[in-house]
Order: C-alpha cells, then sequence, then structure tokens
C-alpha cells in the first residue's frame, strides 16, 4: 500500500524543498512524469518531497474507487475501476499504475502545489513572527494583507468551485484565548474570508474566536493552515479543534464577521465568569464509557450522575443523548437562569455536560462550578460532533442540528421527534410559513400538503390573513407557542429521564416546535 509517513520526518530542510515546485509549470504533465529529467535533476530532500507527493496520489486515487464488499465476505472493501471488480490491493494497485498514469501526474501536480502553498504560508507567517512578537508586541500597524496565504499558484476557479453539499465544505471550531485588539482580528478574518471565498460567521471578542464557515475543501483547508500559524492561535487550536462536514459557501447566505463581548452568547460578563476555569475535558472515548456507565444503572433517577444537554430545545428534540436531561430553553442565555432555578436537581451530583461542538460547555460548566453544589462537572470535549465522528452508532440518537441552511447533520438512522400535528416520526426542521416569525415547525410532507405549514394556529391565522390582504405587509409576532412556554422551566422532580419534546399534536392544536 502507498506508504503514509511525512515527508518531513527527519530533515528540516524539506520545507524549503517544497518552494522550488512553486516556480514549475505544475501543468506540463510532462514534468510530473518518473521518467522525464526533472526528477533527476532534483537533489535528495525534493526528491522525497516528489515521492510522498506521488505516494499520496495515488493512495488517494484508489480511495476513490472502494466500494463495500458483500456481507458475506471477510474483506470489508473491495474496489471498482474501469468497470471491472478487483477484491485485493494489489490488484487494483496493478490496475492504477497500468491504466491510470497520466490521471496520478496530474494528482501528484495537485499535491505539489498544495504543499507549496502549505509551506509558503507557514514559513510567511513564521518570519513575520519573528520580526514582530505578535502577542506580546500588537500593534495596529500590522498590515491584514501580511496575514493572508498566497493562492497566486491556484487558478481563481480552484477556490470557488465545489461550494455545492457534495463537494465543499463546513468547518466549526472555537479557540479560548486572550486577544488584545478583537477589531484587527475582525478586519483579517473578514479579509482572510473574502480572499478564500467563505461565507459564514465568526464571532470575534477579547476572550477568543468562534467560527463556522463554507467554501471548497481548498479553501477550508488554507483557512485551517493560516489559523494554526497565526502567532495569536497557534499556541492554543490544533488540527483536532477543526471539526468538518460536507457543506460549503451555499450553507450560508452571507459572510458576517463582528466582535462582540462574549464568542457564544451566555448573557454575563467573561469578567465574571471565565473560560478559564471550566469543568473536567472528557475525550469522546471517556465520555463514552461515563454514559454506558451511567445507563447500566437500573434506577438512574436515583443515580448520582446527571447527564446534562447545554443546547436550545429545539436542537435536543431532533436529536440527543439517551437518558440526557434537555432543558426546554430557547437560547443559551437563558441557561444560567435554568441553572439557579433548578440548583436543587445538581447538589451533590455529577454532571456530564454536552453541547454542539463543546463551546458552550466552557463557559456553561464554569458557571455550574461557581454554584459550589456538585460532586464533580464534566464535559465533553469537541462535543457531539466529535463524538459523533468516533461513535456514529452509540448512545447519542438523532440528528445533530446545526446553525445553518443545512439545519441538521446525519450520522445514524435513528429518529427521536415527530411530526408536531400528526405524530409520525420526522425530523426535519423548516421555517413557519409566516415571513414574520422565524421559528422552526416539525412538520411531515402529509401534513404540508394540508396546509399545515406554521408553527402554531395564530401564526397559521396570520399567514393565511395576509395572504387574502397582501397589503399588510408587517404585524406584530404574537406565537402562541413562544407565550406557553416558561422562559426558564423549573425542574420539579426527576422522575427519569427529561428530554425535550412535545406530545403529538392534531391538526389545528398548537403545533410548536
Amino acid at each position: 500500500m502507498p506508504s503514509s509517513t511525512s515527508p518531513d520526518q527527519g530533515d528540516d530542510d524539506l520545507e524549503a524543498c517544497v518552494l522550488r515546485f512553486s516556480d514549475l509549470d505544475l501543468k506540463d504533465t510532462s514534468l510530473m512524469n518518473p521518467s522525464s529529467s526533472l526528477k533527476a535533476e532534483l537533489d535528495v530532500s525534493a526528491k522525497k518531497k516528489y515521492s510522498f507527493a506521488k505516494k499520496k496520489a495515488f493512495s488517494l486515487f484508489v480511495k476513490t474507487k472502494e466500494v463495500p464488499a458483500p456481507p458475506c465476505e471477510c474483506k470489508e472493501k473491495w474496489w471498482k475501476c474501469c468497470q471491472q471488480l478487483f477484491t485485493d490491493p494489489t490488484s487494483i494497485h496493478r490496475h492504477v499504475a497500468t491504466q491510470h498514469a497520466n490521471e496520478i501526474c496530474h494528482e501528484t501536480a495537485s499535491v505539489l502545489k498544495q504543499l507549496a502553498v502549505t509551506s509558503s504560508t507557514s514559513k510567511s507567517l513564521e518570519s513575520t513572527d519573528k520580526r514582530n512578537p505578535f502577542k506580546e508586541d500588537f500593534t495596529r500597524n500590522q498590515e491584514v494583507s501580511t496575514w493572508l496565504p498566497d493562492i497566486s499558484c491556484f487558478n481563481p476557479d480552484e477556490l470557488i468551485s465545489g461550494q455545492g453539499n457534495d463537494e465543499g465544505e463546513v468547518l466549526l471550531y472555537y479557540c479560548y484565548c486572550d486577544l488584545k485588539d478583537p477589531d484587527w482580528v475582525c478586519a483579517w478574518q473578514t479579509a482572510l474570508c473574502q480572499h478564500l471565498h467563505l461565507t459564514g460567521k465568526v464571532r470575534i471578542a477579547t476572550e477568543g474566536i468562534n467560527g463556522t464557515v463554507g467554501g471548497s475543501r481548498l479553501a477550508t483547508r488554507l483557512y485551517v493552515s493560516v489559523m494554526l500559524s497565526c502567532p495569536l492561535f497557534k499556541d492554543y487550536l490544533c488540527k483536532d479543534d477543526f471539526k468538518t462536514s460536507k457543506g460549503g459557501a451555499c450553507c450560508f447566505p452571507e459572510l458576517r464577521v463582528g466582535v462582540f463581548e462574549e464568542i457564544v452568547p451566555m448573557g454575563i460578563s467573561p469578567n465574571k465568569i471565565s473560560y478559564k476555569k471550566p469543568g473536567i475535558h472528557l475525550s469522546p472515548g471517556e465520555f463514552h464509557k461515563e454514559v454506558e456507565k451511567f445507563l447500566s444503572q437500573a434506577n438512574q433517577e436515583e443515580s448520582d450522575t446527571i447527564l446534562l444537554d447545554c443546547r436550545n430545545f429545539y436542537e435536543s428534540k431532533i436529536g440527543r443523548f439517551q437518558g440526557c436531561l434537555a432543558p426546554d430553553i430557547r437560547k443559551f442565555s437563558y441557561f444560567p437562569s435554568y441553572v439557579d432555578e433548578n440548583l436543587e436537581l445538581f447538589k451533590e451530583k455529577r454532571v456530564l455536560m454536552y453541547c454542539t461542538g463543546g463551546i458552550r460547555c466552557e463557559r456553561g460548566s464554569a458557571y455550574l462550578k461557581t454554584k459550589g453544589v456538585c460532586k464533580e462537572v464534566f464535559q465533553l470535549k469537541g462535543g457531539i460532533h466529535k463524538y459523533l465522528e468516533e461513535f456514529p452508532d452509540g448512545f447519542y440518537k438523532g440528528k445533530l442540528f446545526v446553525f445553518d441552511e443545512r439545519y441538521a447533520l446525519s450520522f445514524n438512522n435513528d429518529i427521536v421527534s415527530e411530526c408536531s400535528y400528526c405524530g409520525v416520526p420526522w425530523d426535519h426542521y423548516n421555517l413557519c410559513s409566516t415571513p414574520q416569525c422565524r421559528q422552526l415547525v416539525l412538520t411531515c410532507p402529509a401534513c404540508q400538503e394540508r396546509g399545515f405549514t406554521a408553527c402554531c394556529v395564530t401564526c397559521q391565522d396570520k399567514g393565511n390573513r395576509q395572504a387574502a390582504s397582501p397589503a399588510q405587509s408587517s404585524f406584530k409576532e404574537e406565537c402562541e407557542c413562544t407565550a406557553r412556554r416558561p422562559r426558564v422551566p423549573r425542574e420539579l422532580s426527576r422522575r427519569g429521564p427529561l428530554t425535550a419534546g412535545a406530545s403529538p399534536l392534531k391538526p389545528g392544536a398548537q403545533a410548536g416546535c
């Protein structure tokens, strides 16, 4: 099989060697042919780079030909190429080597270009850091353009192509760290995202950065490379902190970058509740074992452990951990009040907290710890996103809600929610059909055909009146499903798992979301 060994191991000079490829015409396939004079002219370090790129190109090409093996076979995968089926690695490797040499050459060129850009970006940022220690002596004289990657070796179409859900990518990340000049970081992030044709949302504060951006895979890879090289974040961020999913620039209507007091709105100043005093981080594997231990207990309501969902009710409604306590709150800014109102619930308990990507748990766990009532407070590192990457069929059931045009990601086939009108299993959200209302509603195709497309009777009636009187362009939002829900619910008792969700509603009843 092609080697996956890094070309940079044991040789610091290799990073410089890759820059030589920037001057080559990588579209000329003759240059990439191993039998040409190019390889013979390269020094030892450059040959290693070339060898690594070719092996990686070969491996990637073979991987695209993988197909599932029949259940009766002991092997997990076969390969299909040129209308032929290959059942062992040797045969597919021989076929690719003899029949697809040109494709491998082109892919090798692509890998070399990526290596060149990554190395060039890293070197540029490192040299700038040496000239001006960014974290210690930051000034507004730093030019934003200094911190943008060199994309001159790419065709512009490469950065803006592949922005559909099947070809592009969405990045989710956050980094808690002290930022002295969030306004400069905001200007830099705006320029960086525009430079790479990324859309999405980036929140910046003196306590750090929180971003969700989408674009082509090349663009997101360059974005990650720049973030990991930037002196502001390189001591805090690692590659594993970036969660990826299928998507692209199409998942967001625009790019929004701004400076806020908090990078996730909890409603309490970071000066009062700091990210620096969170709960104990558990890896997905460690968290999985804790949940397994909790669920194995015969009497969970009397357990000393609480599995706490820190998300909003419409998130936990379509997906959650088994046996969790999922507060019926609309916003994370209500979470502190929820804790205050239900403090008895957490006394002498071991609390296992989780959220989408981990960011809400950072300060949410810090707030819970300040109350001094829990035995211990733990949080899932990387959130549900990282857990599902490792345990797609684990204890989390249903979909993972995301705050973009996709609404949810699917890692398993479980459906834990239902149509708000007829009660059939359903977990695809739509916006309430009344334009002035932005609430989400679960309504199945059959109920949609019958006209049940609003979040409640009030909105449904408003929509009908507006359709009859187009001149009435605006009116006050008065959703029954919002009015009847307490802003901060109080859990009177802990009798079995408390999870978000509502009973099935019949047509004409209050649907809610």
